[in-house]
Formats: structure tokens, C-alpha cells, sequence
């Protein structure tokens, strides 16, 4: 598993935190020092919950759950998509589409809203449409695409949210609370994270800092997913190997069954000539 090394942090500027007059005092655990009225966060702490929220997901990965990202912040965006299509995870970075997760059938319905446009251009019905109404279904596509189309994919509520500053995310976080889902964040110095269930204090800001941690989370994951995959393909092993060594038991079965098939004939056609030789004899 990848580790975080502390000079990475420093370089990413995870380590700063909002002005003093922001602050939350709830992240005074995670606090090192203040300087220059800025607050400055415990990089070491950092580590450790990033290793400690690692570990976790590397789990939900490995029993074959989905994780959702969330990030609408614009530095923080691009990285996100980036980094959840190299672990084949859903993700919103546009805007969060209330009620996503609390009224899931409800998004689904749009979602496939969108494949059943992608079916009408596939079998032709699209062409036939005026060119009015082709173009009121271009636009309607373009905007589901936009909105949804990073969690098509996504056809049960997720196992778990990671999101990157949860001020902004608050709704998405709401969300997951109230539905029990748990939540892995980016917690700056000015964020509640009471509500937060793996905290991860770091700059929420900085593309670096986001980019670093992000990308760890992510090489977790990319290992439970491959542990994943060779469970799968030693299990199959196994059970091809029961198979063979479950045919010749059952050849032996069917050999065995065979010969008291034959036995009981053979019994049948005796008691058949006993009885025969009787009833002459009687005679």
C-alpha cells in the first residue's frame, strides 16, 4: 500500500489551514500551530488518517462496493474524475443533484432517461423524430450526460462518499448521514467534522494537496480491487478442480449403479427359472 511520506505534504501545502478568525473549533485536535494568524495542520496526524481512511476503502473496494466522489470545487474537479475513472468509481463534480442518494429511484429514472435516447439513436427511431423535437432530445441528452452521466453506472446507493470540502458538499454529507452511509472527507481548518465518520485534515484548497491524498486513497482501492480479482479467479480454480476430481467419483457411482441394475436382472431371470422348473415338476 502507498504511503504518504510527510515532505510530500509539506510540498503539496496540505499543511495549511484557514485564518484563525475561520476557524472550526471542533479541528483543534488536528491543529499543530498557528503562524502568521493562519493555522497550520498536524501533518502527522494527517497520515495517519489518511492511512487509517485507506484501509477502509481498500475493504469496500475488495468486497466488490461502490465509492462516490464528490467534488464541485473547480481545483478540485479534474483531479477527482481523473482519479475515480482510474479505479472505475462513480463521481459528481458538477453540481450535486439534490436528493441523489435520499431519492435514488428517482435519479435512476433519469439515468435511464438517458439510455433510452442512446437506444432511439442506435435503432433509428431518432431519425424519424422532426427536426424540432431532435433537437430538444439533443439538448436533454447533453444536459443528463453533464449531470449523471459520471454515475451511470451507479445502479444501487453507493457503499460509501468521499468527498473534498465538506462545507461546500453539505448537502451530499446530509445525505449520507441520514441514509447511513459512511463518509470520507478532506477536512480543513474552518469545516465541521463531527459529521464526517473517516476525518482526513488537510488543505481542501490546493490542487497538490488534493491530488496527494486523493491519489493514495485511490492506490488502496486499485489493491483491493486486484485482491479482488484473484480471489475470484482462485475460487473459479477451486471449483474446476472439484470438478475433475468430483467425475471419476461420479463415473464409479454410475459404474456401480450399473452393476446392481445387472445383478437385479440377472436375480429376476433365476427366480424366473426356479419357478419355471417348479411348476414342471409339479406337473
Amino acid at each position: 500500500m502507498a504511503k504518504l511520506e510527510f515532505d510530500q505534504l509539506l510540498e503539496a501545502g496540505a499543511h495549511f489551514g484557514h485564518l484563525k478568525r475561520k476557524w472550526n473549533p471542533a479541528m483543534a485536535p488536528y491543529i499543530f500551530m498557528e503562524r502568521n494568524g493562519i493555522h497550520i495542520i498536524d501533518l502527522y496526524k494527517t497520515i495517519a488518517k489518511t492511512e487509517e481512511a485507506t484501509a477502509a476503502l481498500k475493504q469496500i473496494a475488495k468486497s466488490g462496493k461502490k465509492i462516490l466522489f464528490v467534488a464541485t470545487k473547480k481545483q478540485a474537479k479534474q483531479v477527482v474524475a481523473d482519479l475515480a475513472l482510474s479505479v472505475n468509481m462513480p463521481y459528481v463534480v458538477e453540481r450535486w443533484p439534490g436528493g441523489m442518494l435520499t431519492n435514488f429511484p428517482t435519479i435512476r429514472k433519469a439515468v435511464k432517461k438517458m439510455s433510452t435516447i442512446d437506444k432511439m439513436i442506435k435503432d433509428g427511431t431518432f431519425e424519424t423524430l422532426s427536426k424540432r423535437e431532435r433537437l430538444q432530445v439533443t439538448r436533454q441528452r447533453a444536459k443528463l450526460e453533464k449531470t449523471l452521466g459520471s454515475i451511470q453506472d451507479l445502479t444501487r446507493l453507493p457503499s460509501a462518499l468521499f468527498v473534498v470540502d465538506v462545507m461546500k458538499e453539505h448537502i451530499a454529507v446530509r445525505e449520507a448521514n441520514r441514509l447511513g452511509i459512511p463518509v470520507f472527507a478532506m477536512v480543513d481548518t474552518n469545516s465541521n467534522p463531527d459529521d464526517i465518520d473517516f476525518v482526513i485534515p488537510a488543505n481542501d484548497d490546493a490542487a497538490k494537496s488534493i491530488e496527494l491524498i486523493l491519489g493514495t486513497l485511490c492506490e488502496g482501492i486499485k489493491e483491493g480491487l486486484e485482491e479482488r480479482k484473484i480471489e475470484k479467479a482462485d475460487s473459479a480454480a477451486a471449483e474446476a478442480q472439484q470438478d475433475e476430481d468430483g467425475a471419476p467419483r461420479r463415473e464409479r457411482k454410475a459404474k456401480a449403479g450399473a452393476k446392481k441394475a445387472v445383478t437385479k436382472e440377472d436375480q429376476e431371470a433365476i427366480n424366473a427359472a426356479v419357478a419355471s422348473k417348479f411348476a414342471k415338476e409339479e406337473e
